[in-house]
């Protein structure tokens, strides 16, 4: 279930995206109860089931990454840095009705970077542009596991699928381009599922979607989507990344349908327009929730969706789409400095909606660099690294492995730089498997929290954040000292207690524009 994959805070320090222990029960418990709600509800409401006791009247087709020979397995596409491979290119009248895909790459950031187009009935320009995590449901370029009505996300954040229904005429021709500079895709899976029809009723709109951002948001509303002609609005997945302490989401949404000057549709808070209430927390239902939730202070990462499945928002001549982008901000030492305060968070969204004729997704994309904040991306296997002897400390570019075996209180430390003092966020992308052990993370000497058990069913590297730290120019040492062999370990695997690093990823604060701006503005500190 997606809802038990998200962030934990560990006393301290860290927090990663695993299972909910001992120390989350009572959030467990309500997420089971909400869940079991949810699988409920969609059973008995779907209307695909209702459909499925009528004659379906069409030819079930599927273009896929399937290997040419069928005895073969190589069924993966790699796509080299600025490369495009075509997912489908087929001859209508039709409708797609399911695309599934998974990713193989050492980018950490490839669901920003790799970027899925749709071009209906032979368009030059494509109708759906977005980052391939935002489209799925996740923004930021991270990974995160959710389930709702039309999309779903799984593997931990890699497995991604989705129902929308998607009609053309004459062609469809959808793409994925590898847009990052410098990281090979590996292996790029994919099914479109779709169904060929002899005719289509004239009336039958075409699918859209498109993604915008503004890092860091500017005052006024932000736009989410503005367009004209005729069709309805879907959908909407906005993600904020934070700059401030505090809750961005006192913004209301509003729908400016025709051309009016006064919305029709007028909301009363961001989480109240995303079915939550009182700030966010993760979670997810069949038409709305909170896929990724990181928190409320500096650096964290969120994201939420709104599908307007039972609540479409029709248009005749234009629709214009837009949220406030307010809230509260507070400075390190709590004081509140206003509830309602413009907010200059790093914001991006997609819309999604269907229109007759279909319309170019009329965007120019940031460049890769630029759709995500500044991060110092580190290898492993390029850091100072120096081990309890005896221990194997393995290099496989660009991961770092280490087996200590049953050897007590081995630690593993990596040497980084920061060339300026600022405040940092500090991340990794570390190994969870069968053979994983339980270790205690150290900064500079300090404990950074709880021990974390590294053991689990599958072998998944996760991002892992160990908050937020002050840091002078110079040497810093990530030290991680072995806590002994997990309880979880299967009976038949051996205790090697092993640990995997492939990335350091350090954010520092003050990279990021508009970070301490209203804390400037409000109590005049340089």
């Amino acid at each position: 279930m997606g809802e038990f994959l998200g962030d934990i805070d560990v006393s301290g320090g860290g927090k990663w995206e695993m299972n909910n222990r001992s120390s989350n029960r009572v959030f467990g418990v309500a997420a089971l109860i909400g869940s079991l709600f949810v699988i409920q509800y969609a059973s008995l409401s779907h209307a695909g089931l209702t459909e499925l006791i009528h004659p379906q009247n069409y030819r079930a087709q599927r273009s896929s990454s399937s290997h040419e020979d069928l005895h073969r397995n190589g069924d993966g596409r790699a796509i080299d840095a600025g490369e495009t491979i075509v997912l489908a290119d087929v001859e209508g009248p039709g409708i797609i009705n399911h695309i599934w895909t998974t990713v193989g790459s050492y980018d950490p950031f490839n669901a920003r970077n790799l970027v899925l187009r749709m071009y209906w009935d032979g368009a030059e320009e494509p109708s759906v542009e977005a980052p391939l995590g935002d489209f799925f449901g996740v923004g930021h370029g991270a990974h995160a596991d959710f389930v709702s009505e039309p999309v779903a996300v799984s593997s931990h954040g890699r497995a991604r699928s989705c129902y929308w229904k998607m009609p053309f005429r004459e062609s469809a021709r959808i793409t994925v381009t590898n847009e990052s500079e410098e990281y090979r895709t590996d292996s790029f899976y994919f099914y479109v599922d779709w169904e060929s029809h002899e005719s289509l009723s004239e009336e039958m709109p075409y699918f859209h979607a498109k993604y915008r951002q503004e890092f860091p948001a500017q005052p006024g509303d932000y736009l989410i989507l503005e367009t004209t002609g005729t069709g309805h609005y879907v959908g909407t997945v906005y993600s904020a990344h934070q700059v401030e302490i505090g809750w961005y989401g006192e913004g209301d949404d509003r729908f400016y349908i025709d051309g009016e000057e006064t919305p029709s549709l007028r909301g009363t808070g961001t989480e109240d327009y995303f079915g939550d209430a009182w700030g966010f927390r993760k979670f997810s239902t069949p038409y709305y929730g909170v896929s990724l939730w990181e928190g409320y202070y500096p650096g964290d990462r969120n994201t939420a969706y709104r599908w307007h499945i039972e609540d479409p928002v029709p248009f005749k001549e234009s629709l214009k789409v837009s949220i406030e982008h307010r809230g509260s901000v507070f400075t390190d030492d709590a004081e509140h400095l206003g509830q309602f305060n413009e907010r200059p968070d790093w914001v991006s969204s997609v819309a999604f909606w269907y229109q007759d004729p279909p319309v170019a997704a009329d965007s120019i994309l940031p460049a890769p660099k630029d759709r995500v904040a500044p991060y110092e991306v580190l290898l492993a296997s390029d850091l100072e690294i120096q081990g309890t002897s005896g221990a194997l400390v393995h290099r496989e570019p660009p991961t770092v492995n280490f087996i200590p075996g049953e050897i007590d209180n081995a630690t593993i430390e990596f040497t980084f730089e920061t060339e300026a003092a600022g405040r940092y966020q500090i991340n990794s992308l570390l190994w969870y498997s069968v053979y994983g052990g339980v270790y205690e993370a150290y900064l500079d000497g300090q404990s950074l929290g709880a021990a974390i058990d590294y053991c689990a069913s599958g072998h998944d590297a996760i991002w892992t954040s160990f908050d937020l730290h002050d840091l002078e120019p110079g040497t810093h040492i990530l030290l991680f000292k072995s806590r002994g062999t997990s309880p979880n370990k299967r009976s038949l695997t051996p205790p090697r207690n092993a640990f995997g690093m492939t990335y350091l990823i350090l954010l520092r604060l003050e990279d990021m524009e508009g970070y301490r701006e209203v804390l400037k503005e409000k109590t005049g500190q340089k």
